[in-house]
């Protein structure tokens, strides 16, 4: 599956040179939370948590004021960004810029991720 940045005027991207490769899909079991952490907050990122979603949760279009970068670590979810759909699964990664408007779907046993989120600076 192909890991997409999305832009602040909601278009996507490949993710450009050391990130794309960070982005592939690697085995769940094969990264932590406190490594995923650890990176994050080296690449400059001043929040990061674990977010769970009930099954069949669907949260309609919205942005939020800061950009994030995403690790799905269970479940399946569907995020929506303009007319571009991904089905995200465990080990897969995306990336919003803040005040990026998406649309998020949630699959039949709810989904979970790690999530860093950059409140400051860029």
């Amino acid at each position: 599956m192909e890991r997409l940045m999305y832009d602040s005027d909601g278009s996507a991207t490949d993710l450009p040179g050391p990130v794309a490769a960070a982005a592939r899909r690697v085995p769940v079991d094969q990264v932590t939370f406190e490594a995923f952490e650890a990176n994050a907050r080296a690449e400059g990122f001043d929040e990061v948590l674990e977010r769970r979603w009930a099954a069949r949760t669907v949260l309609e279009p919205h942005a939020h004021p800061f950009a994030l970068r995403a690790r799905v670590v269970q479940g399946e979810m569907w995020l929506t960004v303009g007319d571009d759909v991904r089905h995200l699964l465990p080990g897969d990664t995306f990336t919003l810029d803040r005040e990026v408007p998406h649309a998020e779907r949630y699959g039949e046993e709810g989904a979970t991720y790690w999530v860093a989120r950059r409140t400051r600076g860029r």
